[in-house]
């Protein structure tokens, strides 16, 4: 071993100036400069990883006293031959969770201890909550007052949990937060699963009893009501969101999750929907389809439509007919609105009186003339009509074939067993 010489007697300051320290430096000041230029550096932050081992190689060389002597006087050549232990052996992130007490970028605290400093944040969950709105809403926009109640970090502790401030490592899950459970599923084969620590409800940490706030009673948050205005604009769709960032539950060491609204439209009894288009359901009489009609429509902001039709127009059995910008506001361009379309269904008589169908032969069109002759009229079989209702028609016979199979398999299966018996 070398002897012990005077400081400074080297001229390699290499290591020093990785650090960005001078050669006087205190462990103390050290210390600070790895720390500061090892996170910076750290790749997991996008830093580059030879830089990254570097500094871990100056900072090992020169927190150990007897290899910063030998640095010192003879350089960075003797500790690669070999003197001092050598050095630059070891794994630069096994130096730097030794000196963190755990990476500060994967969640463990600097210096352990069960301290929460430097724990990366995770993000509280977002509440949400459906929002019932009727096509009124939706069409002219309205605003809502909602009353809600959420968890605040605690004003007295300031989400500490207790009146020190301090707190310590929980014991049942060893301050990770979280606990392994293993269930025998059968033989050699289990099943592992991790759930949230019960004792200190995933936080990693215990407070004493007496040390508890006195107001949250150690619980580090508190209720408080809050009343949050929703505006909802004109053309919103239904499922649509309207999101309130932040203003969740709020958590130690949580970013705050959002409170999220999804608007559920409200089924209305005349008008439907589809994108930016209203449609709308209209009878007519039979004389209103062929001789005009006009009626008043109440629009969805309370303005009365009239709606007439051409003079000498038929409308037809299950037409459309459309009226432009008369649909729903296009959200955030409430000025241009789509289509309202119209679907007429014509109501016919039940039945015409002689004289009635008289009076109809003169002035609608002739009605097509038979081409067969009187006799042979008379040689066909005559027939009658008679109504029925077609769905509940073929349902019935559905249910009738149904039965015919059950009951032929039934005969089967029975039929099989009185063979066997007989053969018995």
């Amino acid at each position: 071993m070398f002897g012990r010489g005077p400081r400074s007697s080297s001229n390699d300051t290499k290591y020093y100036d990785v650090l960005g320290v001078g050669k006087n430096s205190s462990q103390d000041e050290i210390k600070k400069a790895y720390r500061k230029s090892a996170i910076k550096n750290h790749p997991d932050k996008g830093g580059d990883p030879e830089k990254f081992k570097e500094i871990s190689h100056a900072y090992e060389v020169l927190s150990d006293p007897e290899k910063r002597e030998i640095y010192d006087q003879y350089g960075e050549e003797a500790l690669k031959e070999g003197m001092g232990g050598g050095g630059g052996g070891h794994d630069p992130f096994d130096i730097f969770q030794s000196f963190f007490g755990g990476s500060p970028f994967g969640g463990g605290p600097f210096g352990g201890g069960g301290s929460s400093r430097g724990r990366r944040q995770r993000r509280g969950e977002d509440v949400v909550h459906p929002l019932k709105v009727s096509l009124e809403d939706l069409y002219n926009g309205t605003s809502k007052k909602l009353s809600l109640s959420r968890n605040v970090l605690c004003s007295k502790c300031k989400g500490k949990g207790s009146k020190s401030g301090a707190s310590m490592t929980c014991s049942g899950c060893q301050g990770s937060g979280m606990k392994v459970s293993i269930r025998q599923l059968g033989p050699s084969m289990i099943q592992q699963m991790q759930h949230p620590c019960n004792e200190c409800k995933g936080t990693g940490e215990s407070i004493n009893d007496k040390d508890r706030c006195p107001q949250c009673k150690g619980e580090k948050v508190s209720q408080e009501k809050k009343v949050l205005d929703i505006h909802v604009e004109k053309g919103m769709q239904n499922s649509q969101k309207i999101t309130f960032p932040g203003e969740a539950d709020e958590a130690p060491d949580t970013v705050t999750g959002d409170i999220v609204f999804v608007l559920q439209q409200k089924e209305h009894p005349k008008f439907k929907r589809k994108g930016d288009d209203l449609f709308v359901e209209h009878s007519l009489s039979l004389t209103e389809a062929l001789c005009g009609f006009h009626f008043v429509l109440t629009h969805l902001d309370n303005r009365q439509l009239l709606i007439k039709s051409q003079p000498g127009e038929v409308v037809k059995p299950d037409q459309f007919k459309a009226i432009n910008d008369e649909g729903m506001p296009m959200y955030q361009r409430p000025f241009m609105k789509g289509k309202l379309y119209i679907h007429f269904s014509v109501d016919f008589p039940d039945s015409l009186t002689p004289e009635q169908c008289k009076a109809l032969e003169t002035v609608l069109p002739q009605k097509p003339a038979t081409q067969m002759s009187d006799m042979e009229v008379d040689e066909c079989e005559e027939t009658t009509l008679h109504d029925v209702n077609i769905e509940e028609e073929m349902r019935r016979k559905q249910q009738q074939a149904q039965q015919e199979a059950y009951h032929e398999d039934e005969d089967m299966h029975g039929g099989a067993q009185r063979v066997q018996c007989a053969q018995q």
